[in-house]
């Protein structure tokens, strides 16, 4: 049996994905990464190898995401910049991984949050946009 249809919560996580506008949505992209990653950095503080990987590799299709969203033909020279910070960002992590180093995610971390406040001020910023009416 599907377990969408005995979950109400997974529905229900569910219905928030696929109805959410794209800014929110990357926003939760970024809440999830920074989530794993946290994750990540506690379990190679404990040495849980199979817990710190895990979540590094979260991490790394979170961002992998976020680097197949970009769109260069719109974004120009802020999508390729993007690019490159999440790549780093994901080369960290795979480092990170590698040496179970907790300092590195911590780096990743904190870039996490920075990239996140600055999406969330965006967002903020669009949606102040389109509450505005429009002038005649």
């Amino acid at each position: 049996m599907n377990p969408m249809l005995t979950n109400p919560y997974a529905q229900y996580q569910s219905t928030q994905f696929e109805t959410a506008p794209p800014e929110r949505l990357l926003i939760m992209l970024f809440d999830g990464a920074i989530r794993f990653a946290n994750m990540a950095m506690k379990a190679m503080r404990e040495r849980d190898v199979p817990l710190a990987h895990n979540n590094c590799v979260k991490v790394q299709n979170i961002l992998s995401e976020l680097m197949s969203t970009l769109r260069f033909d719109i974004g120009g020279d802020i999508a390729r910049n993007l690019f490159d910070l999440y790549e780093y960002l994901h080369h960290r992590t795979v480092t990170a991984n590698i040496k179970k180093d907790p300092l590195a995610m911590e780096e990743v971390i904190s870039h996490l949050r920075d990239l996140r406040e600055t999406w969330l001020q965006a967002a903020k910023n669009v949606a102040a946009e389109r509450s505005r009416p429009a002038s005649a």
